[in-house]
């Protein structure tokens, strides 16, 4: 079996060898290259309402579930030590670090998203 299949790929690369050389040399490269490279649009069209209507609604989600997020992890550190459980009082107070990153993660995501593109410019 595999000298069948040694003897194919010979005979695959003599062909492809025997178009490359019937072929010649390429064609000279065009000073500008053979692809345009365009600017780049926006799909929209020209205004990118709907983009900035979703990003709006994300965010508003986002800071709506930290909030709630820090809600409950009050209530699961004060129900922690009203019943003498400092395992429930841990993962309160880490519940309620991680909703306050996330608030300033949200707040602070598309601002800096912004610098950091802006600065390519």
């Amino acid at each position: 079996m595999v000298p069948v299949i040694a003897q194919y790929l010979a005979h695959c690369l003599s062909h492809c060898a025997a178009h490359l050389i019937a072929a010649g040399s390429p064609a000279p490269a065009q000073p500008g290259g053979p692809i345009d490279n365009p600017a780049p649009q926006s799909p929209l069209g020209g205004g990118s309402n709907g983009v900035d209507l979703l990003l709006s609604y994300a965010k508003f989600g986002a800071l709506i579930a930290c909030g709630v997020s820090a809600v409950i992890s009050g209530g699961l550190m004060a129900f922690g030590s009203l019943s003498s459980r400092p395992d429930h009082v841990d993962r309160g107070k880490r519940a309620l670090l991680w909703s306050l990153a996330g608030v300033v993660i949200a707040a602070i995501g598309i601002p800096v998203a912004n610098t950091i593109f802006g600065a390519v410019h």
